[in-house]
């Protein structure tokens, strides 16, 4: 069986105080132990949430007493009514799920993807069973005699300690939503890639992020065109300075000139 915290009811206590009995382990469950650090002690009475948020079960004083139970939660609870009617036990049960949600029921993750995660943290609360002593008489602890707080369906023990709409759900359900939404920024940046005005082809993200920088953009030539056509553009223009560069560093070609005092042809006449 698993570790449980026990209470053993005769109906001899009003509903009420059982759920200040279940206050109380909740607050137990929370609490540091004695030679906890410093800072861990200041930043808990600094912060209301601190405990919740920030400080993990491993530094908590119920770990220096029970073993971990390997499940989400503090450590389990559970009231076996004796010696009463169906009645009355439903009548007490109601008030605990009522009056006692804040320490049994599990609370919403905060989470980026909240229609998507359904999932419930059970972190900081209480598990609850019930049951009676006359179902453990009768079938035994290791039948489906419990029922969990906020379920309405008696278990098995373990399945009724167990959280399947918790941790394990959780990390399923974000890591599926979390590709879901990279997926969806993926086709909706393709969606508004550029295409090239002059070959039609998409643009590189390369060529993209250099078009729309600013200390690349200047350099970025004509930005409606693509990576490879901008490197066509940018060939034919230093090819061309190239061209007028060696034509102005070429000396002039040799004139045409006769030589003084020839005649108009190559024989002359005698005298």
């Amino acid at each position: 069986m698993p570790v449980l915290l026990l209470e053993i009811d005769r109906r001899t206590e009003d509903a009420h105080d059982l759920v200040a009995k279940l206050r109380r382990y909740w607050e137990w469950g929370r609490l540091l132990p004695k030679d906890a650090d410093k800072r861990t002690v200041d930043l808990v009475r600094s912060r209301p949430d601190a405990i919740d948020q920030l400080v993990g079960h491993e530094k908590r004083l119920r770990r220096r007493v029970y073993p971990p139970t390997g499940r989400e939660g503090l450590m389990p609870l559970a009231f076996v009514f004796a010696d009463t009617t169906e009645t009355k036990v439903a009548g007490a049960v109601a008030v605990l799920e009522e009056a006692g949600r804040r320490y049994w029921a599990p609370r919403r993750y905060d989470t980026l993807y909240e229609k998507a995660v359904t999932a419930r943290d059970y972190s900081q609360a209480v598990p609850v069973v019930v049951t009676t002593l006359e179902q453990l008489q009768e079938h035994g602890a290791d039948a489906a005699v419990w029922r969990r707080l906020g379920r309405t369906t008696e278990q098995t023990l373990t399945d009724a300690l167990d959280n399947p709409d918790g941790d394990a759900l959780y990390r399923a359900q974000e890591a599926r939503a979390a590709a879901e939404a990279k997926a969806r920024r993926a086709a909706e940046g393709e969606a508004r890639r550029p295409a090239c005005a002059r070959c039609g082809r998409k643009f590189t993200d390369e060529r993209w992020e250099e078009i729309t920088v600013h200390r690349t953009g200047v350099r970025a030539g004509d930005k409606t065109v693509c990576g490879p056509c901008h490197a066509d553009d940018v060939a034919r223009k230093e090819a061309a300075a190239e061209a007028a560069r060696l034509r102005a560093a070429a000396p002039p070609a040799p004139a045409d000139v006769r030589e003084p005092g020839r005649g108009r042809g190559w024989f002359r006449r005698r005298s």
